[in-house]
């Protein structure tokens, strides 16, 4: 597949990492700062050409007139729209993706789509896959990681067993006995960092890093058996009241007691007119005698969302001495994200891997319709759909057992209609299912992919 990005911020080289490892993918990259364009294809094998990412001039040298795929994302909602819209316009491109940060015009579906004013096929906010990833995380105190499937009916969870807690100590069969009432599949389990491919005889260690996939109102039982009971979170203090910030403070606001803090003055008087119940504070979120006057040793959450990473590690540490229960820092670098998070930092968020995942759902064949990477694209989850009959399907009219799936992968839920059906191994796949995948190994998909295209014969 031939893909052209626009933009080389943290967003846009997240993107050209991750889909240049894709096989099959010529990337080509588009920015006007030739030193980022230069440590780009120094690291990657892309194409990178230098210019305005809206211009007709620009797009066609980056060869647009042969593209699959327009990725647009840029600073400028404009920029992405306009580019977006050139590309429909000259080279009939057939997807195109733009970034888009105002919340006028996400509000607004006539701007896209097949009858929208822009030609843009899949518009994708990054701000706000972090605050709904942000708000699925408060929604069940203790969790690492909360991804939705099929509409929300099926989460896979990532939870830090508790010493003490009624499945840690056992045996993974025992759940049965637990919750007789509750079905769920554990999917993997990280151990001091590796994998380990979860069987009935596993024993559920203290610090284990356990991923389970469940039906969405089974999720809180099943976190009481690897935790310690939680109280759901009431007071959330946020750092930064930029486009993240602020939206997260307005899907919280509705049932939490909310405090954000933000530096710039006028920044903060627009967030206080646009917030209904939260309290807006100007100052700065390190500010330790700010901290102690807000009652920060009575904050469930703090989290720390401004622009600038190193302000979001240092106001998150210091929250966490001063007492706040649980802490989250936005971080863009993997290096720094890894070193803090656990020990120091709760949660570390990842706005490009929250993000990359609503791309890849586009570059991957097979009926793919939804990605997630997880442990910082190390591995994936992936709701595949499954076609055709048992002529040109590898998977259709099998059992999961009988599905050829690579090293490290397991299907963990099969939906069906309005049925969620927990996997087992005698579980027969049919044509329409929605099959939830989880991969421990990222370089598995495309054998994975393969598995799910529909072939003329498969005989």
């Amino acid at each position: 597949m031939k893909i052209i990005i626009l933009g080389a911020g943290q967003v846009g080289r997240t993107a050209a990492y991750h889909l240049s490892r894709e096989a099959d993918n010529e990337v080509t990259v588009v920015d006007h700062d030739d030193e980022v364009l230069r440590e780009l294809q120094d690291r990657l094998d892309i194409r990178t050409v230098l210019g305005n990412a809206g211009s007709p001039a620009v797009l066609a040298a980056a060869g647009g007139a042969a593209a699959d795929m327009l990725v647009a994302l840029t600073n400028s909602d404009e920029v992405n729209m306009v580019a977006c819209q050139v590309a429909w316009t000259l080279y009939r491109t057939p997807t195109k993706i733009a970034r888009i940060r105002s919340s006028d015009y996400l509000g607004l579906d006539r701007f896209f789509g097949e009858a929208g004013a822009f030609a843009v096929d899949v518009p994708i906010s990054p701000e706000q896959l972090v605050v709904d990833y942000v708000e699925r995380l408060i929604r069940y105190p203790g969790a690492l990681q909360v991804v939705d499937f099929a509409d929300g009916r099926v989460r896979l969870v990532g939870v830090r067993a508790v010493q003490g807690s009624p499945l840690v100590g056992s045996e993974l069969r025992s759940l049965r006995e637990h919750i007789p009432k509750t079905d769920v599949r554990v999917a993997a389990i990280y151990r001091n960092g590796r994998s380990i491919i979860p069987d009935g005889d596993t024993v559920v260690e203290p610090n284990d890093e356990v991923f389970f996939v469940a039906a969405t109102e089974d999720i809180k039982t099943m976190m009481k058996e690897l935790r310690r009971n939680e109280d759901p979170v009431k007071r959330v203090l946020i750092a930064g009241g930029g486009h993240i910030g602020l939206r997260l403070a307005q899907a919280l606001e509705v049932k939490n007691q909310v405090k954000l803090i933000e530096r710039d003055p006028r920044r903060a008087r627009r967030a206080a007119e646009l917030l209904r119940s939260a309290t807006v504070l100007t100052g700065d979120a390190a500010d330790q005698t700010l901290l102690v006057e807000e009652n920060i040793d009575d904050m469930d959450v703090f989290c720390a969302v401004t622009n600038a990473e190193e302000a979001n590690i240092l106001s998150s540490l210091l929250a966490r001495k001063l007492g706040a229960k649980k802490v989250m820092a936005l971080i863009n670098r993997p290096a720094y994200a890894e070193m803090m998070e656990n020990d120091r930092i709760d949660v570390a968020i990842s706005p490009q891997t929250i993000t990359i995942g609503s791309l890849l759902a586009h570059v991957r064949r097979g009926d793919v319709v939804k990605v997630h990477s997880l442990r910082r694209g190390a591995a994936e989850a992936i709701e595949a759909i499954v076609h055709g009959d048992p002529r040109t399907s590898r998977v259709v009219g099998r059992t999961i057992e009988q599905v050829p799936l690579p090293s490290g992968t397991s299907i963990s839920a099969v939906v069906r209609g309005a049925e969620v059906i927990m996997a087992h191994h005698d579980t027969r796949l049919e044509e329409g299912d929605h099959v939830i995948l989880f991969l421990t190994d990222r370089r598995h998909v495309e054998a994975v992919e393969k598995l799910f295209q529909k072939q003329q014969s498969f005989f």
